[in-house]
């Protein structure tokens, strides 16, 4: 983790290239899977089904990827990071699911910001964070890129 950042960030300019965070952990249980998959409709039985997950290489159910990649960007957030400099998602670059989530498992997220553009307009820049998901071993469970734009000084 590389130096402190400010809570209040207003603006792009106030993010450099290698400013990091990491979450605080959060454990992941049965009911997180089972309101996603009812809130999403995906109800893959690796996820809803112990003894299909159990029949599995993964020896028992798993989260779902995209619930794990929207707890870390969650989990960022709540952090306080990104300030209320960003005003929209621009895009998920690289997403790679590294090893699965089980329920009991708990996650941290790590966003590292790789890339700062100001770009053409003068009001807005592009923010590149580097996202990693780790668990409970430190290992790393899931990675990718968030590109987002955020707004600049005037």
């Amino acid at each position: 983790m590389s130096g402190t950042f400010n809570r209040t960030r207003q603006y792009f300019e106030d993010f450099a290239v290698g400013d990091t965070v990491l979450s605080p952990g959060r454990t992941v249980d049965i009911a997180d899977i089972s309101a996603f998959a009812g809130l999403t409709g995906d109800h893959y039985p690796l996820h809803v089904n112990e003894e299909y997950g159990r029949g599995t290489r993964f020896g028992g159910r798993i989260a779902h990827g995209p619930l794990t990649f929207a707890l870390a960007v969650g989990q960022i957030a709540l952090t306080g990071f990104l300030g209320d400099a960003v005003v929209a998602f621009l895009e998920c670059q690289g997403l790679r699911a590294l090893a699965p989530v089980r329920p009991g498992d708990t996650i941290r997220a790590r966003a590292e910001v790789a890339a700062t553009e100001p770009g053409s307009r003068p009001t807005h820049g592009t923010l590149r964070l580097d996202y990693t998901v780790l668990n409970q071993k430190d290992e790393d469970v899931m990675t990718f890129r968030m590109v987002l734009l955020a707004r600049r000084r005037s």
